[in-house]
């Protein structure tokens, strides 16, 4: 399937790996050029470099922390008129309800929530006023089925699908799509580090705490940063513009529930 997309900037957050990179790569793949950013530029760099290679893409990039008022800025700046933006942040860091302070949560909405509204805010008007324009905000299925230990993610993220809620609603008439993409797990970092949770708290091994996960989930593995990537680019094609406000589950079937 074409996506219509060949021609199109985007920028793509926290993509020098896991879910922001096989997004990167997807949409490469259909000619978008690429601004991607990470905090750390040696990853980052790597990360480019490949994509170069592998499909010819113009691909820029910029090291930065997107939380940051500095930050934000230099990869606004980099970016410019883009008509696709990608937001995507690790998660907190996992706890129990009582362990989390104000500053925690403060961390939490201004990697999860704020930033990601920030960077709509600088964007979506250009897309607006030129007609046509895609968002996808990277969440997570825990705004559908809430994961007890990962309650700062759980705040945060569910504040940013209200206000895409209402957001994606008012400016869809303009040609500006904007919907959020829920991963579950994957084979990324974010996996890896929630194994070892499972390990440190409860001993084990790191293959025994995977295997207990994906027997959790109905498709029995892990999902893959290229089947992420590929949905991603979906989101972001000519073909998803009746697509409003969504929550996209990509889970393998962990959410269990009707609607």
């Amino acid at each position: 399937m074409d996506l219509g997309i060949s021609g199109k900037r985007a920028l793509v957050c926290a993509s020098s790996k896991g879910l922001g990179l096989g997004c990167a790569q997807a949409l490469a793949r259909e000619g978008v050029s690429l601004v991607m950013n990470a905090r750390s530029d040696g990853p980052l760099d790597a990360a480019a470099e490949a994509i170069r290679a592998d499909t010819g893409a113009d691909v820029v990039t910029v090291a930065a922390d997107v939380t940051t008022d500095d930050g934000r800025a230099r990869v606004l700046k980099a970016a410019g008129e883009v008509d696709i933006l990608v937001t995507n942040a690790g998660g907190p860091p996992p706890g129990m309800w009582s362990d989390w302070d104000r500053d925690d949560f403060i961390a939490a909405f201004d990697a999860n929530l704020l930033a990601p509204i920030a960077l709509m805010q600088a964007l979506v008007p250009g897309m607006a006023e030129r007609g046509w324009g895609r968002v996808v905000n990277i969440t997570s299925f825990s705004v559908k089925a809430p994961i007890p230990v990962l309650g700062l993610s759980n705040t945060a993220r569910t504040g940013l699908t209200g206000f895409v809620a209402g957001t994606a609603r008012q400016v869809a008439g303009q040609g500006v799509i904007i919907n959020n993409l829920l991963p579950g797990i994957h084979d990324t970092d974010r996996a890896a580090a929630l194994d070892k949770g499972v390990v440190d708290a409860q001993g084990g091994s790191i293959d025994a705490a995977r295997a207990a996960r994906e027997a959790t989930i109905p498709a029995g593995r892990y999902g893959t940063i290229e089947e992420f990537g590929a949905t991603c680019a979906f989101l972001c094609s000519q073909h998803a513009g009746f697509m409003v406000g969504q929550n996209v589950l990509l889970d393998g079937g962990a959410v269990n529930a009707t609607i």
